[in-house]
């Protein structure tokens, strides 16, 4: 093992600016995790701050109840998510994969591969453009053709907010999800498709049972990794769509997180809720590979 790490000591050294990086920005900060357990005030030492063991976390899921609604805003649009990103980029892949022309399909992949490079600022102008109530394009066009009487407040309105959240995220995920599936679906042998062709398979017939069967790993790979960010949301995605309107479907862990940290200045409640998103993130990933490895015998680790 000693010899071994010596050949490989230039390798090591090139990797080290990289692992210094992370223990400082990750690991390091966890020492932070202390103020959940404390009464925390700014301007005094974390170690002076009166010591409350378990009161912040008995305070968000027993006396504020308001974990009631943020965990359902969470769970509900980042599983929903999640299914159809997963769905959506598979499908998407697969239809990539049948066509024969290839400068379409590159064109095809580069438009459907740009808005993951686009921020959520400018998504919000374009959202802000196309669905605004008085002045967004698609609601001016529904009132001049006679469908509505007066627009529909997509931005604001509670009822629409999931469906926006979802629809944004797969618009800007499809593209790169799918280059994901293609490259699989590149390393699948030729010579099942080869073999098809002797007995006379139809093309969604080698899709059905070629195609997507290969796709599964993968497939399954993705959803294991995703798992442990069921939690985590685009804080810039809800921070630029959340409003005062839509706020109670809006507000997610990782805004509601914002909001006592940074704005009303609660750190150790803050945190604790940190703490308590990080935990369950974690075991919801050991039990999702666990889940996958005991059911078709794949996992990640």
């Amino acid at each position: 093992m000693a010899s071994k790490l010596y050949r490989q000591r230039y390798l090591i050294l090139m990797l080290a600016p990289a692992i210094i990086a992370v223990l400082i920005f990750e690991y390091i900060p966890l020492a932070g995790w202390l103020m959940a357990f404390k009464r925390y005030q700014v301007g005094l030492s974390i170690w002076d701050a009166q010591w409350v063991g378990l009161d912040n976390f008995k305070l968000f899921f027993v006396q504020s109840k308001d974990y009631i609604y943020v965990l359902r805003n969470t769970l509900s649009m980042n599983l929903m998510s999640i299914v159809v990103n997963l769905s959506l980029g598979l499908i998407f892949a697969v239809l990539l994969n049948e066509i024969r022309i290839r400068f379409f399909i590159k064109t095809v992949q580069t438009v459907s591969f740009f808005p993951f490079f686009i921020s959520y600022v400018i998504t919000y102008s374009i959202a802000n453009s196309f669905l605004a109530q008085n002045s967004g394009i698609l609601n001016q066009l529904m009132v001049k053709w006679g469908w509505l009487e007066r627009g529909i407040n997509f931005l604001g309105d509670p009822d629409y907010s999931w469906f926006l959240v979802i629809f944004l995220q797969a618009w800007k995920s499809i593209g790169y999800i799918s280059i994901i599936f293609l490259a699989a679906i590149s390393a699948i042998p030729t010579e099942q498709y080869e073999a098809a062709d002797i007995d006379g398979a139809s093309r969604l017939q080698k899709i059905r049972f070629i195609t997507i069967p290969n796709l599964i790993p993968t497939l399954i790979v993705i959803l294991i990794m995703n798992s442990g960010w069921v939690l985590n949301s685009n804080f810039e995605l809800y921070f630029m769509f959340t409003n005062a309107t839509n706020w109670e479907r809006m507000e997610v862990l990782d805004m509601y997180i914002y909001k006592f940290g940074l704005k009303q200045l609660d750190y150790s409640y803050a945190t604790a809720v940190g703490i308590m998103k990080t935990v369950v993130s974690i075991v919801l990933l050991l039990l999702t590979n666990a889940l996958a490895r005991k059911a078709t015998g794949r996992s990640v680790f």
